[in-house]
């Protein structure tokens, strides 16, 4: 029988990998326990804590929806930080925006950063290349204190884990806190928030947390297959700014035909029915 992994993420329901081949990694970091393999079906796994993280089928229908879709609204962001995003999917996509001046990546665990750029080179060598891209091993919630981040960062991407263990620092209202401070007037933040379909507390908290903290601030859709359970949420806030306006639509779409991207799963038309929420989505933001 080939090996396979089997991810338990929600209760009562789980999905099983078939390994292609033997593990290519399997140790504990610090902080977590790392698994990289190559899978029959979905290109090349990480999983950490046996939560699958990323794999090179799809990681860009998340890091594309994350990084280009406000980006685009923004339209002149020139500094960028992403919370986490250790294996460099969600900075290659910001570096791709010729405005980004810097793109300061914060991650907790050295190791990840390490086997990511090994193993998942394909991804992100490109990004490791890029001068503009500064990687920070250290705690995100610690660094976003710093005097040196107040108002310094146009877009923050928090592409952290779901909310257990260490994770739980990144989903509080301090965390949110701290993310308001280190914006500039009319940047944005973006957050992955789970999965609705198995997750609906986890997105309704992060949504009624962020309405206390920030002026501007709403909920908008990818699909990712690895990701089990359909529709992913995507949350966002704006300091002083909002997506999804006509206007920011207009200016988005505008702004990716003339930037020319290659990408897999964003565009004009995925950006603005992206803001298109199913009634039962819906009601969790009220």
């Amino acid at each position: 029988m080939a090996p396979s992994f089997k991810e338990k993420l929600h209760r009562g329901y789980a999905q099983v990998i078939e390994l292609a081949g033997q593990p290519l990694v399997e140790e504990k970091s610090k902080y977590q326990r790392i698994k990289i393999f190559d899978s029959v079906a979905n290109g090349r796994v990480m999983t950490l804590d046996d939560v699958v993280q990323i794999t090179s089928r799809d990681e860009a229908y998340y890091a594309e929806m994350l990084t280009h879709l406000p980006l685009f609204e923004h339209g002149a962001a020139r500094s960028v930080m992403i919370v986490g995003g250790g294996d460099l999917s969600i900075a290659e996509e910001a570096l791709k925006h010729k405005r980004v001046k810097e793109v300061v990546l914060v991650d907790i665990d050295a190791r990840v950063v390490e086997l990511c750029r090994k193993h998942f080179a394909a991804i992100n060598a490109s990004a490791f290349a890029d001068p503009r891209l500064t990687v920070e091993i250290a705690d995100a919630f610690e660094y976003l204190g710093r005097p040196q981040a107040k108002s310094r960062f146009d877009l923050i991407v928090g592409d952290r884990p779901d909310p257990i263990g260490p994770g739980k620092a990144l989903f509080g209202e301090t965390f949110y806190d701290r993310i308001k401070r280190a914006l500039k007037p009319g940047g944005f933040a973006t957050f992955q928030t789970g999965v609705p379909f198995y997750q609906p507390d986890e997105v309704r908290e992060a949504l009624a947390d962020l309405k206390r903290f920030f002026p501007q601030s709403g909920l908008y859709l990818t699909v990712v297959p690895s990701y089990i359970g359909g529709f992913m949420a995507l949350t966002w806030a704006g300091k002083g700014a909002r997506l999804g306006t006509p206007a920011g639509l207009k200016r988005a779409r505008a702004a990716f035909k003339r930037a020319k991207l290659k990408t897999d799963y964003y565009n004009g038309e995925v950006h603005a029915g992206a803001f298109a929420l199913p009634e039962w989505i819906r009601r969790l933001s009220v």
